[in-house]
């Protein structure tokens, strides 16, 4: 049985296949195409997936889109009446589009499979199309190590569902409670994203960086927090929201508030992009953090109330809100909780894929407690490309025969300041590097966070860097009760690594907050004491764990700054050739990949 799942035509499209149920492949287009959050058919990612399985569109058994496209006309047909004669703008931009592609999206999928097989008239399996929330929910629950859960979907919006509750039985997935457009958590947050200045679909975990940087007792904060509640939403006990139409406009205009509204209900400018980030900002990011991280409390302590499971799976774009989940964890409400690693719509197809396995195809399910195989699904490069670039560069690399050589040749490296790019074995699937296409630096430097963010990524100097630390380790360091393979979970740094700072007040920059040590490993811990760990196991990321090993028996410490292999606006690096282009680019010392060790000087 060979199923291939697609997510495309909004954003972060990918493509991922099933053989029998098990995970072959899973791949983002972007990181062939080079555009970030790519939402065009993911030809290569498909390319890729079959190639990696040695097969071919004819051997296919189905092909799955994950969401409904008529539902989703549905609701935007229902939606423009609904509010008519406003969004008439918005109206004449969406509706040609529709008509002319996305209502016929089975023969344009069609179309873009038959291109791939070159065979304009192949016959095609079968296509399927579960509902979005349903994608999502199936991409938790089936690569989950339960045989039941509860399971909470959270994100914009699919066809009509914005969240939902579901209950998760071996093959079976049952949807218990639904939220509907217009209410909606992620378009909530998106909002703000959108107001404090960043863009909407890639400015939301700036949002969640910046949110630390506001004080929880400045009267601003609380009266912000106050007039989001009276004002913008109505929450309610079981952690549904109600949005207040009159502040928004993404139901039908072409932005997501009605921005005038806005500034005099808050009484600060909307900020422009990359413009200067004041106090007030940071406040209104930590209110509505804050707000986030109290509806995704609510929700799951509905859907534990609902079952009385003590398993619950995670998925849609609001997973990814690390905070909250760290908070979701220190809570208890569950014993065990597994977020999908691909939580946005990139997980979609791998979800679409499942459901068809176990729903339509009603094939058993044999729980496993490493089905996502770390996240490491996509491509990997052999020593014949890496030559090949040699050759084409016309550059010099030492050849290390033994990996952990390399390791500890590295690892000496680090201690000595110097900024790691570290591309091994397959790439990840969803939006984390793991150790695989990652930027390595020490994390006991102050220094090495502003330098990162200035001289290597081209990003805002606010923004945090993870510690990936040894799973054996992470108790020594930071607090939490379960693994964190995939970077999902914000938790405090240990009190005996910290180091005491005055009380930041409104008379602080942003980067006099910056430069403050706050603990043993400053340039990871943020601001309110946090970081997002990346525990590491030889299990699941070998060549990472060996590098972190080396660096403990070189310098007694098991962590290491972990950042995307990526500057500013652009995807994760996929091949040798995305490698060497963002190494030139930057100021970065070294570059690993394989075993072979370039250096800039």
């Amino acid at each position: 049985m060979k199923i291939l799942g697609i997510s495309a035509y909004y954003h972060d499209s990918a493509a991922a296949l099933l053989v029998d149920g098990a995970l072959i492949a899973a791949v983002q287009e972007e990181r062939f195409s080079r555009k970030k959050h790519d939402a065009s058919f993911p030809e290569n990612a498909i390319r890729y997936c079959l190639d990696r399985e040695g097969i071919s569109i004819e051997d296919l058994d189905a092909i799955v889109f994950y969401d409904k496209p008529f539902l989703k006309f549905e609701r935007l047909l229902e939606t423009y009446y609904a509010y008519a004669p406003q969004g008439i703008v918005s109206f004449i931009s969406a509706i040609p589009v529709w008509l002319r592609e996305k209502l016929f999206l089975k023969q344009e999928i069609k179309k873009a499979i038959q291109r791939i097989a070159d065979q304009p008239k192949l016959k095609l399996p079968p296509l399927l199309f579960p509902e979005h929330h349903l994608s999502h929910a199936a991409s938790a629950f089936y690569a989950s190590p339960f045989q039941e859960a509860v399971i909470l979907t959270i994100d914009g919006v699919g066809e009509w569902a914005t969240a939902t509750i579901s209950l998760g039985k071996g093959k079976d997935i049952r949807i218990l409670k639904e939220m509907k457009f217009p209410h909606s958590v992620g378009l909530l947050y998106s909002a703000f994203t959108y107001f404090l200045g960043f863009r909407v679909n890639n400015g939301e975990y700036k949002l969640m960086g910046l949110a630390p940087y506001g004080d929880p007792a400045a009267e601003t904060t609380l009266r912000y927090k106050e007039i989001i509640k009276s004002e913008l939403i109505n929450l309610k006990e079981d952690g549904s929201i109600w949005l207040n139409p009159k502040y928004f406009r993404y139901a039908t205009g072409l932005r997501m508030i009605k921005q005038k509204l806005w500034e005099k209900l808050f009484g600060i400018k909307k900020r422009e992009l990359d413009s200067e980030i004041k106090q007030s900002h940071c406040n209104l990011a930590l209110a509505i953090q804050q707000l986030t991280e109290e509806i995704v409390l609510k929700m799951a302590a509905t859907a534990r109330r609902l079952t009385a499971q003590t398993n619950l799976c995670l998925a849609g774009g609001v997973a990814l809100n690390s905070v909250a989940n760290g908070k979701l964890e220190a809570a208890a409400i569950f014993d065990q909780i597994f977020i999908q690693p691909a939580a946005g719509d990139a997980g979609g197809a791998l979800g679409a894929a499942l459901a068809a396995h176990h729903i339509h195809f009603q094939a058993e399910r044999s729980p496993q407690e490493n089905y996502m195989q770390g996240a490491l699904l996509g491509p990997e490069f052999g020593q014949e490309s890496i030559q090949n670039l040699i050759r084409k560069q016309k550059v010099e690399a030492e050849y290390f025969s033994d990996f952990a050589e390399l390791c500890h040749t590295l690892a000496k490296e680090i201690d000595q300041c110097k900024v790691i790019g570290w591309m091994q074995g397959r790439m990840e699937f969803g939006p984390r590097a793991l150790g695989s296409r990652s930027i390595i630096a020490d994390p006991r430097k102050l220094e090495m966070q502003s330098t990162l963010n200035l001289k290597i990524k081209f990003r805002e100097s606010f923004r945090p860097f993870a510690p990936a630390v040894l799973e054996e380790r992470r108790d020594d360091f930071f607090e939490g009760r379960a693994p964190s393979p995939y970077m999902l979970r914000v938790h405090p740094v240990k009190e005996a690594i910290r180091t005491s700072v005055p009380r930041r007040d409104n008379t602080h920059s942003l980067n006099q907050a910056l430069q403050q040590k706050r603990s043993s490993l400053p340039a990871i811990t943020h601001v309110d004491y946090s970081a997002r760990i990346q525990t590491v196991s030889p299990d699941l990321h070998p060549h990472f764990h060996a590098l972190l090993k080396a660096f403990e028996e070189e310098t007694g410490c098991p962590v290491l700054i972990n950042t995307s292999f990526n500057v500013r606006g652009e995807p994760i690096v996929c091949t040798p050739e995305d490698a060497w282009r963002c190494f030139q680019q930057t100021e970065m010392d070294i570059l690993a990949i394989g075993p072979y060790l370039f250096r800039k000087s």
